[in-house]
């Protein structure tokens, strides 16, 4: 049972610190304009989509 938990703890853990990167990366990219947007995962071409022209036609 303790196993368990432990698991469930770093799981939790995790995932809230991903949260926290995640945040931090769109605070720093809002402050620093000269470094471009931030790329977020799964979002713009090239991923679910045919991309022409940095253009993505569904």
């Amino acid at each position: 049972m303790l196993n368990f938990f432990i698991a469930m703890g770093l799981i939790f853990s995790l995932m809230l610190a991903w949260i926290v990167i995640q945040q931090f990366a769109r605070h720093y990219a809002a402050k620093h304009p000269e470094f471009g947007a931030m790329k977020e995962e799964g979002l713009g071409c090239g991923k679910n989509c045919g991309c022409k022209n940095n253009i993505c036609e569904q």
